[in-house]
């Protein structure tokens, strides 16, 4: 009993981000949907605009765009909560959206999975700029048509509306999403096409929240957390020596580096001055 109780919790430990990622987001979705007893529902409306414990607001920044480039009156509420958002992010690092709140990110590491476990090998080769055109179209589109153009086909949006109501229109559009990760290319959705995560990127720019090495010398070269990384180009560096920290806004500070880093040589610090080699304040150590 021992024995299998120290490897349960040595495979806890090895996935302590994973979980910690998929309890955030379940959490997420659940207090959109979920009446507490005698409380109600914590979060009233969607993760486009939503109000938190009955008093904050919160809205995604990127639709607020949309909406102000659509001619909509700029209402005081959703400017505040597009801020308190914004801001946030900006300070920890935009694509923290991706890992840590974004449902979609459930469904397409479960097509990784899926696609891991099958031993599939096409793989269609994508450029990561096309999310950067896909952001500037919707842009361009919500300022043409007057509508949140995005917000029409948002697979996020879609998730949610899955989850409350059910719709075959959004639960054709997620079964697409989910096939052409799984079928067509890696990571696919989220790493190459994706608006939303090009627009949190773009926030997120010089986000205090940071993958870092403990040392220049503690890294084996085994490069295993290359291969669990979404976006694997942002470690290189980490890995060849060349830097101490991950500053690439690609990154999504999922922390699968930490789970498979068994030499312990990767934090996650809070930088708190420029620069991408200096000590910062440790959050989690592997």
């Amino acid at each position: 009993m021992t024995g299998v109780f120290r490897r349960m919790v040595s495979g806890l430990k090895s996935r302590r981000w994973l979980l910690m990622r998929r309890t955030l987001q379940i959490l997420i979705v659940l207090a959109f949907v979920v009446d507490i007893p005698e409380v109600g529902r914590i979060a009233h409306g969607n993760l486009s605009s939503s109000l938190w414990f009955w008093n904050m607001p919160l809205t995604d920044p990127f639709v607020m765009l949309q909406s102000l480039l659509a001619g909509a009156p700029l209402a005081k509420t959703a400017l505040i909560g597009a801020v308190i958002v914004a801001a946030f992010y900006a300070f920890f690092g935009g694509r923290i959206y991706c890992s840590w709140v974004c449902p979609i990110n459930m469904l397409t590491d479960a097509a990784l999975w899926l696609r891991q476990k099958l031993k599939i090998k096409g793989h269609l080769t994508l450029s990561r700029e096309l999310r950067s055109v896909l952001l500037v179209m919707a842009l361009v589109l919500s300022v043409i048509t007057g509508t949140l153009a995005w917000e029409i086909i948002n697979p996020i949006t879609l998730f949610q509306r899955e989850i409350m109501w059910t719709s075959t229109a959004g639960l054709t559009f997620l079964a697409a999403l989910f096939l052409f990760d799984f079928l067509v290319t890696r990571r696919g959705w989220c790493g190459h096409l994706c608006p939303v995560g090009a627009f949190y990127k773009w926030i997120g720019h010089y986000g205090r929240l940071r993958v870092t090495a403990l040392k220049t010398d503690a890294c084996s070269g085994c490069s295993d957390c290359i291969k669990v990384c979404p976006e694997p180009h942002v470690l290189a560096p980490l890995v060849a020596q060349k830097a101490m920290t991950v500053t690439d806004s690609d990154c999504t500070r999922c922390g699968a580096c930490l789970d498979k880093c068994d030499s312990g040589a990767l934090t996650m610090k809070l930088d708190l001055r420029r620069g991408a080699s200096f000590r910062g304040i440790p959050i989690v150590k592997n």
